[in-house]
């Protein structure tokens, strides 16, 4: 190991930037590895739309960073990255304000001999006439316990307005049919009927929910085989959500979503029609895409050599085509394995291995809820296609995620979680209604 400690300083706590510090922090210790985050909690983003609809606690389920941290050996500083320097290699973070405004922390810096970006991305909106001021995009843990809440105070007021005899109705339109609304759509359908079995008012007044799903593309789940669409259409269709394909967006209202001469009534509004990078990265004086997103190399170094970019925020080449390598959690787990390799390398003085990333595609999993007879798909593998359905593919989809709780956690702590979730869920209601 080099004389002179080489810190690392990585700004993102999503399922990749945890990772490696994770990893990281277990091989060089608190003082080489930082990890920053603008939250104190950790949540496996692609569970986000379980808690939108309430059937996932992120209170219970979220992980704090702190903890992790103490436990992997990495340093956590909790706060929103605010500024680069890139010649003195020092990033600025926020002064950290509680709801009333009084300041908790103060604006800190962070020197790095290694900066690694994280960051993931958030909605995009396409400038959509008032969608970014109408609709909830399911980012963040924080516009999925918005979009949770909201949705409870819908059914409240549909309740308190039904007639006696006829069931009240929310209407959610989802605006995307990719894996975020497909899987939203489908867990809604579960945490409506769960809402309706618990009722908040007398049987014959309890309020319903109808999903619509709007696709601009000619069908749902696009970059999937269309044996996967199509059998996943059907789900959807037979839990009663009504799908429109070829059908783009023109204007989002507070009450209704405009698409062409179609007006679709709304008391909430998803947006998941796409994705883009954080906007302060096209302000660091780095080459980014238009989707804001870093470029970088087959290392996923920028052009700054001291800053590597990684997992949705980053456009890396993907090896044997012109393509990019697609902003899926396998991919930011694939590269946190590999860079851990590479910066484990830097920071004991060796020479970085010249061998460029790789992305392996091992398919797409979408969750169509957890009921009985709710099935998951699979497809796009590498090499020959396959379609797994049912409860062999919630399996898979559920392994991901135990994949993950088993990198950051450790197997013992894993497996102490995960019975945790499933004595607590057969003493908690079956949605969160607070």
């Amino acid at each position: 190991m080099s004389a002179t400690p080489h810190r690392v300083v990585i700004i993102g706590g999503g399922a990749g930037g945890l990772e490696l510090a994770v990893r990281l922090g277990r091989r060089f210790g608190r003082d080489q590895v930082t990890l920053v985050d603008r939250t104190p909690s950790h949540i496996w983003k692609p569970s986000l739309h379980e808690a939108a609809a309430g059937t996932l606690d992120i209170h219970r389920e979220g992980l704090s960073y702190a903890m992790l941290g103490q436990h992997n050996g990495f340093r956590f500083v909790l706060g929103a990255f605010s500024a680069l320097d890139r010649a003195a290699q020092r990033v600025t973070i926020a002064a950290l304000n509680d709801a009333s405004g009084a300041e908790v922390l103060p604006e800190r810096q962070l020197p790095y001999d290694t900066l690694v970006l994280a960051v993931g991305s958030h909605g995009n909106f396409f400038n959509t006439p008032g969608a970014e001021r109408f609709a909830l995009s399911l980012d963040s843990t924080a516009s999925a316990e918005q979009f949770r809440v909201e949705l409870l105070k819908a059914v409240a007021r549909a309740d308190a307005k039904a007639v006696d005899g006829k069931a009240a109705t929310v209407q959610v339109v989802i605006v995307g049919g990719g894996a975020t609304g497909v899987e939203l759509a489908a867990e809604l359908h579960e945490a409506g009927q769960t809402l309706s079995d618990y009722g908040s008012s007398r049987p014959d007044r309890q309020a319903e929910l109808r999903m619509t799903l709007i696709e601009g593309g000619p069908r749902v789940l696009g970059p999937l085989p269309e044996r996967v669409a199509v059998a996943a259409t059907q789900l959807l269709t037979e839990r009663g959500v009504a799908i429109h394909t070829q059908c783009r967006v023109s204007e989002v209202r507070r009450d209704a979503v405009i698409a062409g001469d179609k007006v679709f009534p709304a008391d909430l509004v998803v947006w998941a029609a796409g994705i883009k990078a954080p906007a302060f990265l096209a302000t660091l004086g780095l080459a980014v895409t238009p989707l804001n997103q870093l470029v970088v190399d087959g290392q996923l170094r920028t052009e700054d050599p001291a800053i590597f970019a990684f997992g949705d925020c980053a456009a890396a080449p993907w090896e044997g085509g012109s393509k990019t390598v697609p902003p899926r959690a396998q991919a930011a787990h694939q590269q946190s394995s590999y860079l851990y390799g590479l910066l484990r390398d830097r920071m004991q003085g060796r020479p970085m291995s010249g061998k460029p990333f790789r992305f392996r595609d091992f398919g797409s999993l979408v969750s169509i809820g957890h009921s009985e007879g709710v099935g998951s798909l699979m497809g796009g593998l590498s090499g020959p296609k396959m379609q797994v359905e049912g409860w062999i593919a919630r399996i898979m989809y559920a392994s991901s995620h135990w994949s993950h709780y088993v990198t950051v956690l450790g197997l013992w702590h894993a497996l102490l979680r995960g019975l945790a979730r499933t004595l607590n869920r057969r003493s908690q209601p079956r949605v969160k209604l607070h």
